[in-house]
């Protein structure tokens, strides 16, 4: 029988990459869990829309998401076995910002997330990913962020999310697998 639990967190600590252990609330930690939340909340949003462009595009994302985790989880940078996430992803995403964002029309007014079940994902997605920023910057601030590509792909994803937000708002894909 495999086991889905070791125990060695129960006092509130956890591992991270390393040779320390870290309090559960430490900010490398607090980090990495939203930036884990993002993913998960981008992986509800792609399960909401039947369209394989944005299957793949979030897909593709999470996988970044995945590389950038790594980067916050390290103690000490390891270039050669664990690369950054390079600086033509953060160009990949402002294209995607572009090619979703310019044929959409111009928002002058707050917009309220929950046009359909889509727009609502994308909406939760964007704002844990504001907050996945925010933690990421804390960690940068005590000098405790080796990425130097972390914070701005996630300040250009939220961007991304809104885009996206608004694009299926308006133009509905098909929900549902």
């Amino acid at each position: 029988m495999r086991t889905y639990f070791t125990a060695r967190g129960d006092e509130g600590q956890t591992d991270q990459l390393g040779k320390t252990r870290l309090s559960k609330s430490h900010p490398r930690i607090r980090a990495v869990g939203a930036i884990d939340e993002a993913s998960a909340a981008l992986g509800a949003a792609r399960a909401q829309i039947n369209l394989p462009e944005f299957h793949e595009l979030i897909k593709a994302i999470q996988m970044d998401l995945s590389r950038i985790m790594t980067q916050v989880s390290l103690e000490t940078p390891d270039p050669d076995k664990f690369p950054d996430l390079k600086p033509e992803r953060l160009a990949w995403l402002e294209g995607k910002i572009s090619h979703y964002g310019d044929p959409l029309e111009k928002h002058d007014n707050f917009i309220l997330p929950g046009e359909n079940l889509a727009s609502a994902a994308l909406g939760m997605a964007r704002s844990i990913i504001r907050r996945a920023e925010r933690e990421t910057v804390a960690l940068h601030e005590k000098g405790l962020l080796t990425s130097e590509n972390a914070l701005p792909y996630l300040n250009r994803l939220s961007s991304l999310c809104f885009v996206l937000e608004l694009a299926t708002a308006e133009n509905p894909p098909l929900e549902g697998n």
